[in-house]
C-alpha cells in the first residue's frame, strides 16, 4: 500500500483537488494499485472546513466529489506516515520543509515533478482567480497524477529494498 499526501497552503483548493483527481484516476485507470490519498495545508486557516465551493463545483463537472473532504494542517508525523508528500508550489515546499523531520521517510517534492517535462513546475493557486484557473488546476493535477501512477506502478513491480538498520 502506498500513501500519498497532497499539500498546498490552506487545503481548500489545490491539494483537495489533487487528492480527488488522484483517487478518481486510481479508481478508473488503476483499480489494482493500492494507494491511500489524503491532503493537507501548510497553514491552519481553514482547518475543518470543506474545500472552496468553486473547487467542489469544477471537480463535480469532471465526475469527482470533493464535498466530503475537510481541511487539515500538515504535521511532522505526515513525513513518517506517507510515502509521498507532494506540494503544489515552491513556497509551500519551503514551508513544509521546516516541519520535515530529519529522518522522515516520505519522498518530498513537488507534485508537478511527475508531469511531462514541458509542464509548469507549480500548480498555481486559483483562490483569487476565476473559473479558468480552477480548470487549470484540474488539468495540471491530472497530468501529474497520471505520471505519479506510472511511478507507483514501477515501484510496485520492482520494490526498493528497505535500507533501515
Amino acid at each position: 500500500m502506498f500513501r500519498v499526501l497532497m499539500v498546498c497552503m490552506g487545503n481548500i483548493c489545490r491539494s483537495p483537488t489533487a487528492e480527488a483527481v488522484l483517487r478518481h484516476l486510481l479508481q478508473t485507470q488503476a483499480p489494482d494499485l493500492p494507494v491511500e490519498v489524503d491532503s493537507a495545508g501548510t497553514h491552519g486557516y481553514h482547518v475543518g472546513d470543506p474545500p472552496d465551493p468553486r473547487a467542489i463545483a469544477h471537480a463535480a463537472r469532471h465526475g469527482m466529489d470533493l464535498s466530503g473532504l475537510r481541511a487539515r494542517r500538515l504535521t511532522a508525523d505526515d513525513f513518517h506516515q506517507f510515502d509521498y508528500v507532494l506540494c503544489m508550489d515552491e513556497h509551500n515546499l519551503r514551508t513544509a520543509a521546516r516541519l520535515r523531520p530529519a529522518h522522515g521517510r516520505a519522498h518530498f517534492g513537488l507534485l508537478m515533478e511527475f508531469a511531462p517535462s514541458d509542464a509548469p513546475r507549480e500548480v498555481p493557486d486559483p483562490y483569487y482567480g476565476d473559473a479558468e484557473d480552477f480548470e487549470r488546476v484540474l488539468a495540471l493535477t491530472q497530468s501529474a497524477a497520471c505520471g505519479l501512477i506510472g511511478e507507483l506502478r514501477r515501484r510496485r513491480s520492482s520494490p526498493i529494498p528497505d535500507q533501515s538498520p
